[in-house]
Parts: C-alpha cells; sequence; structure tokens
C-alpha cells in the first residue's frame, strides 16, 4: 500500500499504483480525504514519450498548493497505462 500525505493528512491510497521514473501513479479514485480537493491548474507540460501533462492544485482546509499533482488525459502509447492515474510532487507531499 502506498499513500501520500499533506499536512499530516492521507489525501491518497492505493496498491494498485503505475511505477514512471520513480514516481507513483495513482488511480484517480484514490485520492480522496475529507477537506481536501484537486483543483485544475492551468499549468501544463510536454513529455515526448507521455505526450501532455495536466496539473492540479491541491486545497486542503482552506490551503491551496499550485501544482501538486499532474496528470496525463490523453497519454501518448507507451504510456497509456497511466491514462487515468494521477502523479503528486514530492516537494510538497509524502509518499511512502
Amino acid at each position: 500500500m502506498v499513500q501520500v500525505t499533506f499536512n499530516g493528512k492521507v489525501i491518497a491510497r492505493s496498491d494498485d499504483t503505475v511505477v514512471v521514473e520513480n514516481n507513483h501513479y495513482f488511480p484517480i479514485g484514490a485520492v480522496e480525504a475529507e477537506g481536501f480537493s484537486l483543483i485544475e491548474s492551468s499549468t501544463r507540460s510536454f513529455c515526448p514519450w507521455k505526450g501532455q501533462a495536466f496539473y492540479y492544485d491541491g486545497s486542503l482546509d482552506g490551503e491551496v498548493v499550485k501544482d501538486i499533482a499532474w496528470y496525463y488525459p490523453e497519454p501518448l502509447p507507451k504510456a497509456k497505462h497511466i491514462k487515468d492515474h494521477v502523479a503528486f510532487y514530492k516537494n510538497k507531499v509524502i509518499i511512502e
């Protein structure tokens, strides 16, 4: 089981993560905690083999953290296994 903790609260937990480039991608349904929400960010980036990445800000009990996580809504063929998954920045959360 892998979990993500933000400000002392577990915000994601799954035994079915996909590891890509040392990042755990969580099924989007594994992200849930009372008082926490993901908010679509305007940030975008591009990976030559994964495709266009979109970002989320995270909000917990009124505190907003910019670009806490990212995902690939339409990953390229080599990365199709991370569709409907989200990864978190290790410097903004604790992943264990």
